[in-house]
């Protein structure tokens, strides 16, 4: 089986999506768009924009959506995916390719979502920080004992879990894991705690969107971080997707269950490769790769 996949934030970059642009005159329509719904000229800090400006919340997550929803109309009827999932914010654009969410509905949800989690983050000391080679286990449990808010937010692959929380409370979760053998406790370049409980404002907002917004039901399963199952119940797939902000990303069960399951293909969708990179380091004989464009 075939799977695509979509990344989330941190898969950005400079100049992004511009060669498409120029190469492609069909998704033009896709950033016309883009700039009614956003009211900013998103296009210009995709293609021109500094790391700065690139990294802000609320133009990083419509920047990578826009990019993979490029490519997704780049390939046009080729696009026949077995199944289909998404990396945090990457599961907006699964649901728009597996027919849940239409273009401008699944654009205009993550831009709340992203304005949301930066209010979110703008009225907490939130912060993450990376944990290389612990044992999950022990990770949670250190989590617990330490006291305020810290949790397991991205279990990404064997050895990579990246926890949440507040600011003091991750600092000293990061000693604690490094005294228990963690290769590496690092704090992220990031504005906020996400997939924590400090997220529980911009989840409120976002389940007020959702349930406004209009689903349909997919055209394949659609694997969500939530819970690391294929779900094709349209009740179902919006819970999840509200509880995604403050529940952790289980990236590594959910490519575990999609092997398990029968996929021997995984197509990432967007700008970069973190995803590739994460499936190798999950199962170095799974087959990953770009699309042909």
């Amino acid at each position: 089986m075939k799977a695509y996949i979509f990344p989330g934030q941190g898969s950005q970059f400079t100049g992004m999506c511009h060669d498409l642009f120029l190469k492609y005159d069909t998704i033009k329509p896709l950033f016309a768009k883009a700039e009614e719904i956003l009211e900013f000229d998103i296009s210009k800090i995709m293609f021109e924009g500094s790391k700065e400006e690139l990294i802000q919340t609320k133009v990083t997550q419509p920047a990578i959506f826009i990019h993979s929803m490029a490519i997704l109309k780049i390939l046009g009827e080729s696009f026949k995916p077995d199944l289909v999932a998404g990396h945090s914010l990457g599961e907006f654009s699964a649901l728009v390719a597996a027919g849940v969410l239409n273009y401008e509905d699944g654009l205009k949800l993550v831009s709340i979502r992203a304005k949301a989690m930066q209010k979110s983050c703008e009225k907490t000391n939130g912060t993450m920080a990376a944990i290389l080679a612990l044992d999950n286990n022990v990770i949670e449990k250190i989590c617990k004992d330490v006291e305020g808010v810290v949790v397991a937010a991205n279990y990404n692959c064997p050895g990579q879990v990246v926890i949440s929380g507040e600011l003091n409370a991750v600092k000293l979760a990061c000693e604690k894991l490094s005294d228990a053998g963690a290769r590496r406790a690092l704090l992220l370049p990031v504005g906020g705690a996400f997939h924590s409980e400090l997220m529980i404002d911009a989840k409120e907002e976002l389940s007020l969107a959702i349930e406004k917004a209009t689903f349909s039901d997919p055209i394949c399963p659609i694997y969500q971080n939530v819970n690391a199952k294929a779900d094709t119940s349209v009740e179902k797939i919006k819970e999840n997707l509200i509880s995604q902000l403050t529940s952790p990303v289980k990236w590594n069960q959910s490519i575990d269950q999609m092997i398990k399951n029968g996929t021997t293909q995984f197509i990432e969708i967007g700008p970069g490769k973190v995803l590739q990179g994460l499936i190798k380091k999950i199962d170095r004989n799974s087959h990953v790769s770009f699309p042909e464009l």
